[in-house]
Protein backbone atom coordinates (compact mmCIF):
# COMPACT_ATOMS: atom_id res chain seq x y z
CA UNK A 1 0.00 0.00 0.00
CA UNK A 2 1.36 3.55 -1.16
CA UNK A 3 0.63 7.04 -0.50
CA UNK A 4 -0.58 9.81 -3.39
CA UNK A 5 3.19 11.16 -3.09
CA UNK A 6 4.87 7.41 -3.56
CA UNK A 7 2.20 6.55 -5.89
CA UNK A 8 2.60 9.63 -8.35
CA UNK A 9 6.26 9.03 -8.31
CA UNK A 10 5.57 5.65 -9.35
CA UNK A 11 3.59 6.55 -11.84
CA UNK A 12 6.49 9.34 -13.34
CA UNK A 13 8.72 6.20 -13.89
CA UNK A 14 6.36 5.04 -16.57
CA UNK A 15 8.05 5.85 -19.54
CA UNK A 16 6.41 8.95 -21.94
CA UNK A 17 4.88 10.26 -18.35
CA UNK A 18 4.92 13.80 -18.75
CA UNK A 19 2.57 14.73 -15.68
CA UNK A 20 0.52 13.00 -13.37
CA UNK A 21 -2.06 13.76 -10.31
CA UNK A 22 -4.88 12.73 -7.88
CA UNK A 23 -7.91 14.49 -8.20
CA UNK A 24 -11.45 14.53 -6.09
CA UNK A 25 -13.76 14.11 -8.99
CA UNK A 26 -16.69 15.99 -6.96
CA UNK A 27 -15.16 18.68 -5.94
CA UNK A 28 -12.00 18.98 -9.08
CA UNK A 29 -9.30 19.67 -6.61
CA UNK A 30 -5.98 18.21 -7.20
CA UNK A 31 -4.77 15.97 -4.09
CA UNK A 32 -1.31 15.69 -5.38
CA UNK A 33 0.66 16.56 -8.75
CA UNK A 34 3.67 16.07 -10.52
CA UNK A 35 5.65 16.50 -12.93
CA UNK A 36 4.49 18.87 -16.03
CA UNK A 37 0.59 20.09 -16.49
CA UNK A 38 -0.77 20.16 -20.18
CA UNK A 39 -2.14 23.75 -19.49
CA UNK A 40 0.49 25.19 -17.22
CA UNK A 41 -1.56 24.92 -14.41
CA UNK A 42 -1.85 22.03 -11.98
CA UNK A 43 -4.85 23.25 -10.19
CA UNK A 44 -7.25 24.21 -13.47
CA UNK A 45 -6.00 21.27 -14.78
CA UNK A 46 -7.53 18.79 -12.36
CA UNK A 47 -10.54 20.62 -12.44
CA UNK A 48 -10.97 20.78 -16.55
CA UNK A 49 -10.23 16.52 -15.77
CA UNK A 50 -12.84 16.07 -13.23
CA UNK A 51 -15.73 17.31 -15.65
CA UNK A 52 -14.76 14.12 -17.65
CA UNK A 53 -13.96 12.57 -14.82
CA UNK A 54 -17.53 12.99 -13.46
CA UNK A 55 -19.52 12.44 -16.89
CA UNK A 56 -18.31 9.07 -17.06
CA UNK A 57 -19.21 8.05 -13.88
CA UNK A 58 -22.49 9.72 -13.40
CA UNK A 59 -23.79 9.00 -16.38
CA UNK A 60 -25.77 5.11 -16.72
CA UNK A 61 -24.46 5.45 -20.64
CA UNK A 62 -20.98 4.12 -18.91
CA UNK A 63 -22.00 2.05 -16.51
CA UNK A 64 -21.44 -2.21 -16.97
CA UNK A 65 -24.52 -3.92 -18.61
CA UNK A 66 -25.51 -5.78 -15.04
CA UNK A 67 -24.18 -5.82 -11.95
CA UNK A 68 -22.95 -2.33 -11.19
CA UNK A 69 -22.65 -1.76 -7.64
CA UNK A 70 -22.53 1.78 -7.86
CA UNK A 71 -24.62 3.58 -5.15
CA UNK A 72 -25.70 0.63 -3.49
CA UNK A 73 -24.66 -1.21 -0.96
CA UNK A 74 -22.19 0.30 1.63
CA UNK A 75 -19.62 2.76 1.37
CA UNK A 76 -16.88 0.04 1.42
CA UNK A 77 -18.75 -1.74 -1.86
CA UNK A 78 -19.38 1.47 -3.89
CA UNK A 79 -16.73 1.56 -7.20
CA UNK A 80 -17.65 4.06 -10.06
CA UNK A 81 -19.26 2.01 -12.92
CA UNK A 82 -16.08 2.54 -15.44
CA UNK A 83 -12.28 1.87 -14.60
CA UNK A 84 -10.51 4.12 -17.50
CA UNK A 85 -11.24 7.34 -19.41
CA UNK A 86 -8.90 7.53 -22.39
CA UNK A 87 -8.58 10.51 -24.36
CA UNK A 88 -6.19 10.75 -27.58
CA UNK A 89 -4.67 13.68 -29.18
CA UNK A 90 -2.14 14.33 -31.86
CA UNK A 91 1.09 13.89 -29.61
CA UNK A 92 -0.71 12.39 -26.19
CA UNK A 93 -2.84 10.33 -24.42
CA UNK A 94 -4.59 11.13 -21.28
CA UNK A 95 -5.47 7.78 -18.93
CA UNK A 96 -8.11 8.64 -16.08
CA UNK A 97 -8.02 5.93 -13.84
CA UNK A 98 -11.13 5.82 -11.17
CA UNK A 99 -9.45 4.57 -7.39
CA UNK A 100 -11.94 2.49 -5.39
CA UNK A 101 -11.63 3.66 -1.86
CA UNK A 102 -13.15 3.15 1.72
CA UNK A 103 -15.34 6.41 1.63
CA UNK A 104 -16.86 7.34 -1.53
CA UNK A 105 -14.59 6.28 -4.67
CA UNK A 106 -14.68 9.87 -5.75
CA UNK A 107 -11.02 9.93 -6.78
CA UNK A 108 -9.26 8.90 -10.17
CA UNK A 109 -5.46 9.14 -10.86
CA UNK A 110 -4.86 11.01 -14.34
CA UNK A 111 -1.77 10.34 -16.64
CA UNK A 112 -0.44 12.95 -19.31
CA UNK A 113 1.31 10.40 -21.84
CA UNK A 114 3.76 11.09 -24.42
CA UNK A 115 2.04 9.61 -27.49
CA UNK A 116 5.77 8.48 -28.82
CA UNK A 117 7.59 7.70 -25.60
CA UNK A 118 4.73 5.87 -24.49
CA UNK A 119 2.73 2.69 -24.24
CA UNK A 120 -0.83 2.85 -23.80
CA UNK A 121 -1.65 -0.75 -23.05
CA UNK A 122 1.70 -0.74 -20.56
CA UNK A 123 0.42 2.20 -19.39
CA UNK A 124 -2.75 1.33 -18.48
CA UNK A 125 -1.83 -1.44 -16.90
CA UNK A 126 0.53 -0.27 -14.36
CA UNK A 127 -1.98 2.45 -13.60
CA UNK A 128 -4.66 0.04 -12.62
CA UNK A 129 -1.89 -1.61 -10.04
CA UNK A 130 -0.67 1.68 -8.58
CA UNK A 131 -4.54 2.96 -8.15
CA UNK A 132 -5.25 -0.88 -6.66
CA UNK A 133 -2.30 -0.25 -3.91
CA UNK A 134 -2.81 3.45 -3.63
CA UNK A 135 -3.86 4.28 0.12
CA UNK A 136 -5.83 7.62 0.62
CA UNK A 137 -6.27 9.20 3.75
Amino acid sequence: MSGIDECLLEVMRLPGARGASVVDWTSGLALGTIGASRNGDHEAGAAETAELARLAAEHLAFAPAEGSDWGQGSASDKAPPVEDVIVTNRDSYHLLRFVRTSFDSSVFLHLWLGRDEGNLAYARIRLADIADRMVLG
